[in-house]
């Protein structure tokens, strides 16, 4: 390309080109740009080229970027002086629960509203008419109720849908599905819905809420206890209820075309009713009695927000506390799923209740602080994959909603280290990636902020 370029601007500047080499030409580029689209949706399949269990995450909510295939900074480079800040991006939002990507290249970024309605921010400006406006759907009565997440399908645009977790107007957390309009990428069709799964609620809080897709394609979401206070129907550590766990399911197009005998049913009490995924074969749980096979890990209070090292593929977990201790939990690219946390026999590192007997091994969090001593709600964040910190590369970076304090979290050598980042005024509900791996705060007071580079400096226990 460089050759032609300098052909066309040296000489006497008059040039030909044959009529029929140009043919040939524009034939063969069409012929690599089509096998290209096909090399693109089979590395996004579900299941495809992928080791057992090994899930990943890019861009938040997207599958898009292989574990592995991210280059960032040398070592030394992440050892240069340099600090990191916080930047206001966006405000004027009415209570911020998440913000997220589509992976299409567009560089738009999507703000879930938790009373239903997500903004759209693009070119600098937030859009005045709402992506997405799923208030009549919703009821966020309750603090911990509302629009709770959301994802694009890993195959965006091609499969132009996104799906959506929230709290229904009778309490039940709900899955749904919506298409994007196919003649204006700025809104969803309302009348598209399609609900795929909906788990009743005892109570108004922990309802969790978080949905993420991996490279593997399927969908990961995350459900609370189902409330009030000690999970007192024991659901986290109940093998038939989905509630206090991660579900893993397969919500593609290629999955939804499979024989109706394979589809997923559903054993609420008043039947069986067929329910719009399949699951994955390799589910842990798939095939026990007693199981529920949608089950990815369980033992969980209330996982407010969970993501996935874009380079890695490790699986990272925030679980709010009781009334001790606040927890992040870690899962390795490759572990088949299976994990119990722990809740409601243990409570972070510290025995909770004594008479409850999990059925699994407990695997205990790889980072905690102490409730009501440096905060009081964990929120769970991103590895920092970016470019323009070199300095963070590679720190798990999570966040406290109430004191709004952030942490940064390293694996070195087999041990981990945590270190206070920055103490923030941000009522901190979420964070988020865009497309670049670059990091965003959300601020439950209506405001997003952007890291970028200034002069906080990190600790020297995360460099």
């Amino acid at each position: 390309m460089d050759k032609l370029s300098s052909a066309l601007a040296g000489g006497s500047g008059i040039f030909f080109i044959h009529v029929r080499f140009l043919g040939r030409f524009l034939a063969v580029l069409l012929l690599l740009l089509l096998l290209a689209g096909c090399r693109t949706r089979e590395q996004k399949a579900p299941g495809a080229n992928r080791p057992s269990g090994a899930v990943s995450e890019a861009g938040g909510s997207r599958a898009g970027v292989e574990p592995g295939r991210v280059s960032g900074p040398e070592p030394e480079e992440r050892r240069l002086p340099g600090g990191f800040g916080l930047q206001l991006m966006i405000e004027g939002l009415e209570e911020p629960v998440y913000v997220t990507h589509a992976g299409d290249g567009s560089g738009r970024l999507f703000i879930v509203e938790r009373r239903g309605k997500v903004r759209m921010f693009a070119r600098g400006r937030l859009a005045e008419e709402p992506f997405a406006d799923l208030s009549s759907l919703i009821t966020h009565r309750g603090a911990e109720q509302g629009l709770l997440g959301m994802a694009f399908s890993p195959l965006y645009p091609e499969e132009p849908f996104v799906f959506f977790s929230y709290t229904a107007r009778d309490g039940s957390s709900v899955l749904a599905r919506f298409r994007v309009d196919p003649g204006d990428p700025g809104r969803v069709e309302p009348a598209s819905r399609e609900e795929l799964l909906r788990v009743p609620q005892p109570y108004s809080n922990h309802n969790g809420g978080h949905i993420a897709f991996g490279p593997d394609g399927y969908l990961y979401f995350g459900l609370g206890d189902g409330g009030s206070a000690g999970d007192p129907q024991g659901n986290a550590q109940n093998p038939g209820l989905l509630l206090g766990k991660i579900l893993r399911l397969d919500v593609s197009e290629e999955g939804r075309d499979k024989p109706e005998a394979n589809r997923a049913q559903s054993r609420e009490e008043e039947g069986r009713e067929e329910k719009g995924y399949r699951l994955p074969p390799d589910n842990p749980f798939a095939g026990r009695p007693g199981w529920r096979p949608e089950i990815w890990a369980l033992g969980l209070r209330n996982p407010w927000r969970f993501s996935f090292d874009r380079v890695t593929g490790d699986l990272y977990i925030a679980d709010v506390g009781q009334d001790s201790r606040e927890e992040i939990n870690f899962e390795p690219a490759g572990s088949p799923g299976g994990r119990n946390y722990g809740w409601n026999a243990w409570e972070g590192t510290l025995r909770y209740r004594t008479d409850v007997k999990p059925g699994t091994p407990v695997t205990f969090p790889v980072a905690e602080y102490a409730t009501r001593q440096e905060g009081c709600s964990v929120t769970g964040g991103y590895v920092y994959r970016g470019r323009r910190i070199p300095v963070l590369w590679g720190i798990y970076i999570f966040g406290d909603f109430c004191s709004g304090r952030i942490w940064g979290l390293r694996r070195t050598g087999g041990a981990w280290k945590m270190g206070r980042l920055l103490d923030t005024e941000a009522r901190i509900s979420s964070f988020g990636e865009d497309e670049e791996g670059e990091l965003y705060v959300v601020d439950y007071g209506g405001r997003v902020l952007s890291f970028v580079p200034g002069d906080v400096p990190v600790p020297e226990e995360l460099r």
